[in-house]
């Protein structure tokens, strides 16, 4: 039977993030006393560590500013990762350890003990705790639980077994029940196909089924409106709004090798020297005919729910994307991007701000995006092994003919430049019998209604589902992914991959 070590380490948060965490409880109406955090790391093993283990263990947790407080006597808020998930950092700390010679454990997981009373430095109540949590941990990611509970980090819980919608009995009204449940944004015409079809079939559709139709036929993934015909004053025009963005690459195409065809675009490059890992294991230079890919994308919907999460997965996004280049190829850096609205800056209110306007209680300020937003892009970036070297950053919001216009639903733009092989830009066909590899870390139910709630009006989904829709980031994991892309195009003409 397993054991779980549990042992504290350093402070969790610096000066700042707690007089953040001040500010932001002060703000809701609560006004604290002592607040502390401490790391708390726990580690499953085969058996109770002998002093050997134990000693290499507090070797490789030494890190951070040593504290002495709190400690397991303290009334604490202990916030971890969601049972049932594994963190980038349990996934990095584990294989450290494993390296280390450590035997007889199975994997490690940290989390981040808080102490807190109140200005009179009594324990908080129920309401002040209740109010207090959301500044401390993300709910989508992270559980609040007593230091007697960590055992559920290591509890393996079967998958959940499939649900189906009762489209044979219920017809369309049992769909369009699951369409507002589910956050589906499935429009009229295609729950009027799914039920023509399902029922055709004799059969009903499983909640897996309708995820997935959803988010591949989202405006997300599918750009229904950009591609749509539309009419103007009673006139039909030509071109639909994606047949004008074309228009530039239709006019002035020289130079280009790939456009709206690959998840990059590709222009020329030029002969150069390149330095990377050969065949035989040993680095070398080696003068190739090597393109430019570039890509710009926008993550708006994500950002707007978690600023620091949407910009991160945006960057991630954006990144896997110029990987996912035609049979590989190397990202090098990147740029984020935000359009907002008034920031109102507190004790800094500008002329032009003078007219509040109201938001969706679980869409974020202009200011906190801008606040967490960047940072969130530029850390994914860092930690990825690509600077991000480039941005923009502007407001607008204005009554114009007696609406609102503005950018709370923000403009988070993520973007990169790459480079590619001449004769690694176009995929391969298929044959028969071909391997599909799925490159990535564990599939969380986080994040897999992306492509849905960002085609919604911004505020129509139900509040969980929107925070269900915001992907979490881990960077260390992308990076291992790039790695097995890298070694597979430096093999030249041998690269395995077919398409990617």
């Amino acid at each position: 039977m397993s054991v779980i070590v549990s042992l504290p380490g350093a402070a969790a948060l610096s000066p700042f993030r707690v007089d953040k965490i001040r500010r932001e409880a002060a703000q809701s109406g609560l006004s604290l006393g002592t607040l502390a955090a401490r790391y708390w790391h726990f580690l499953e093993a085969d058996g109770a560590l002998d002093p050997a283990q134990m000693k290499l263990v507090e070797q490789a947790l030494d890190y951070g500013q040593p504290v002495d407080t709190p400690t397991a006597a303290d009334p604490l808020i202990l916030v971890t990762p969601r049972p049932g998930t594994i963190s980038p950092w349990s996934s990095k700390a584990t294989e450290i350890l494993k390296n280390c010679g450590l035997a007889g454990f199975k994997r490690i997981e940290r989390g981040v003990a808080f102490h807190v009373v109140d200005a009179s430095g009594q324990p908080l109540s129920a309401d002040d705790r209740s109010r207090l949590l959301p500044l401390l941990h993300d709910r989508m990611t992270e559980a609040v639980m007593a230091l007697a509970d960590v055992d559920r980090l290591f509890r393996h819980v079967s998958p959940r077994e499939l649900a189906r919608v009762d489209v044979l009995a219920g017809g369309r009204p049992a769909l369009e029940a699951a369409n507002k449940s589910l956050g589906l944004a499935l429009s009229d015409d295609e729950l009027d196909y799914l039920v023509e079809n399902f029922t055709r079939i004799g059969r009903n559709p499983t909640d897996v089924e309708l995820m997935m139709f959803a988010q591949a036929n989202s405006e997300h993934c599918r750009h229904k409106i950009f591609n749509a015909s539309w009419v103007i004053d009673g006139a039909a025009q030509a071109k639909s709004l994606f047949g004008m963005i074309r228009d530039t690459h239709a006019a002035h195409p020289k130079g280009t090798v790939v456009a709206y065809s690959d998840n990059s675009s590709v222009i020329e490059g030029a002969e150069i020297d390149r330095f990377y890992p050969r065949g035989d294991g040993g680095y070398a230079y080696g003068s190739e005919l090597t393109h430019v890919l570039m890509k710009v994308e926008t993550h708006n919907h994500p950002t707007a729910i978690s600023p620091f999460a949407g910009a991160a997965t945006g960057s991630g996004g954006e990144i896997r994307d110029e990987g996912a280049t035609g049979t590989g190829s190397k990202p090098k850096a990147g740029l984020c991007g935000f359009s907002v609205s008034n920031l109102n800056i507190p004790g800094c209110a500008q002329p032009w701000e003078a007219d509040a306007y109201g938001k969706p209680d679980r869409i974020v300020t202009p200011l906190a995006i801008m606040l967490e937003g960047p940072i969130g892009a530029a850390a994914f970036n860092n930690e990825f092994g690509r600077p991000n070297l480039a941005g923009y950053f502007r407001t607008f919001e204005e009554t114009v003919a007696g609406q609102r216009r503005g950018y709370h639903k923000p403009i988070m733009l993520a973007g990169g430049v790459g480079s590619i092989r001449a004769d690694h830009v176009d995929k391969k066909m298929l044959p028969v019998g071909t391997l599909l590899i799925q490159l990535g870390g564990p599939g969380m139910l986080i994040g897999l209604g992306g492509g849905a709630a960002s085609s919604m009006d911004t505020g129509a989904n139900a509040a969980d589902l929107d925070f269900d829709s915001v992907q979490r980031g881990n960077p260390e994991m992308e990076r291992r992914a790039q790695e097995v892309i890298d070694r597979c195009w430096q093999l030249g003409d041998k690269n395995p991959i077919l398409s990617i």
